[in-house]
């Protein structure tokens, strides 16, 4: 088979290559699945760099998320009930940016007919994300404000959306200036430019406020310290990646009154921990809002895995249009 492996960390248009190896044997508990299509998400490209909470192991193949058909298990009751079916296709094992992968049964969804490869293969990471960054770890009540940065990515996209369904209102700071009006015809109730001065000041002159009670960070540095800097009374900040590379300068005299907080979050460690009836809760309540356009993928540029240079190229570069997608073998 084909897979996109890298040996060493670093930018991936430079250490990634094509190689031909040996399809995988799924052990006991996984199953073989024949990938899709992958998407090129954030994480991926950090993983690549060395920059990512999970480490790889050498010679290592990228892709936690994509869709593919469940050819072979290595036994299980749950495995042998996928056989045959598509799925979504969680993978932190063999990397899913090859033509065949192995991952855990656990870590696969069956997704129904209607949904195409593209919107099968990101079903997961963004919509998850945003639904437990905005009901479960800030459970943002109707009318209250939620602070974002990076707000003109595919996820920044879908929690405007998500609060436009669920009644909360958005805040959205966003690098390039062009991006503002673009978020205000999606429904961006604010939408701040980082080069109009810092995001706390300009947030409380939007709001007329001492601050907000709610804010979600995938930068950090100093835009993830601005972000801080504008909670209110009892304002929540939590942080979810690190897209510049940099830590966060917090003042613990800002933090101790008023009752603020911080914390942090990573999506593969919240799912482990939901009980098994949670986790069916969201994968029913992610179809609906995949289905109703809430939380749709917007697409921008697909490519074959002979192409996974130009692909994470486009991926990283400022001012994309769409989730870049690896289309790796065309549906049955």
């Amino acid at each position: 088979m084909k897979a996109v492996v890298f040996d060493r960390t670093g930018p991936p248009e430079q250490v990634l290559e094509l190689r031909n190896l040996p399809a995988p044997k799924p052990g006991k508990g996984e199953v073989r699945v024949r990938m899709l299509a992958s998407p090129i998400n954030p994480s991926d490209l950090l993983y690549i760099e060395g920059k990512y909470g999970l480490k790889p192991k050498f010679p290592a193949t990228p892709g936690f998320e994509g869709v593919g058909v469940v050819e072979e298990s290595g036994g299980g009751l749950l495995g042998r009930y996928l056989r045959g079916k598509r799925v979504v296709a969680m993978n932190d094992r063999t990397g899913n940016w090859a033509e065949e992968a192995v991952t855990s049964a656990r870590q696969c969804i069956p997704v129904p007919s209607d949904l195409t490869d593209a919107q099968a293969a990101t079903f997961f990471v963004n919509p998850a994300t945003a639904i437990a960054l905005t009901g479960s770890i800030l459970t943002i009540p109707q009318g209250y404000y939620l602070l974002q940065t990076a707000a003109g990515s595919a996820l920044g996209k879908m929690v405007i959306r998500l609060g436009i369904s669920n009644g909360f209102r958005t805040i959205n700071v966003v690098r390039r200036r062009e991006q503002v009006e673009e978020l205000k015809r999606l429904g961006g109730d604010i939408v701040l430019c980082e080069a109009d001065g810092p995001i706390d000041e300009q947030v409380r002159s939007a709001t007329k406020s001492e601050g907000v009670r709610f804010a979600i960070d995938p930068v950090g540095g100093e835009v993830g310290a601005q972000v801080v800097r504008s909670l209110g009374p009892k304002g929540k900040a939590v942080f979810y990646g690190l897209l510049s590379g940099q830590p966060v300068t917090i003042d613990p005299r800002f933090l101790i009154t008023g009752g603020k907080s911080v914390r942090g979050f990573w999506l593969g460690d919240w799912v482990k921990a939901q009980p098994f009836f949670d986790k069916l809760k969201l994968i029913k309540k992610i179809r609906k809002l995949v289905r109703s356009g809430v939380l749709a993928t917007e697409i921008g540029g697909t490519y074959p895995l002979e192409k996974v240079t130009d692909a994470v190229r486009e991926a990283a570069a400022p001012g994309k249009t769409g989730k870049v997608l690896l289309t790796i073998k065309s549906s049955d």
